[in-house]
């Protein structure tokens, strides 16, 4: 059943190819190819991705991260309401339950990479650290995938204001700011 979990888990996550794919166990916890698709070169954000699996009995919650390749690091939820306007909002934190999964995927949860320290190149891999209500801090890589495709995925980040709550232009076309 553990296998066939993290079989889910990682489809749902999406990554280009299973030989990409990394994963550790930390307790009752699995994570699933922490992952940053490549950023344009410009870029001064980026999203991270994961799935989380909890084998426990309890659930647990995400509730920070902790990473040099960028400024500041946060749990952000995208949404696109009926008018088909998009949102990214901060959470204070992501519950994982028990014996489920939380996906962070593209167009949902993800971790919101502000203030790039540098270009993220494919291939490389750079250490953070995740921090639980009760499985404690982390230690992870994020691996750098190949950039995503078009659309709200592959939009460039940089030109949205991160330092409040509700994004609203998340869903207009970057080139109007």
């Amino acid at each position: 059943m553990h296998r066939i979990l993290s079989l889910v888990a990682a489809v749902l996550v999406g990554f280009s190819s299973p030989l990409a794919a990394h994963e550790l166990t930390h307790g009752d916890l699995q994570i699933i190819h922490p992952h940053i698709p490549q950023p344009a070169t410009s870029a001064k954000t980026a999203g991270g991705y994961m799935a989380i699996v909890n084998n426990g009995t309890e659930p647990d919650r995400l509730i920070g991260i902790e990473t040099d390749i960028a400024a500041k690091a946060e749990l952000h939820e995208s949404k696109v309401n009926a008018d088909g306007v998009g949102t990214m909002e901060h959470i204070p934190a992501l519950e994982i339950p028990a014996g489920g999964t939380a996906s962070l995927e593209r167009g949902g949860y993800h971790i919101m990479l502000m203030g790039l320290q540098s270009q993220l190149t494919e291939g490389e891999r750079h250490k953070a650290t995740l921090i639980f209500e009760r499985a404690g801090r982390v230690e992870i890589e994020f691996m750098i995938d190949p950039p995503m495709s078009e659309g709200m995925e592959g939009m460039d980040h940089s030109k949205m204001d991160h330092s409040t709550m509700d994004h609203s232009k998340m869903g207009q076309d970057a080139a109007s700011d």
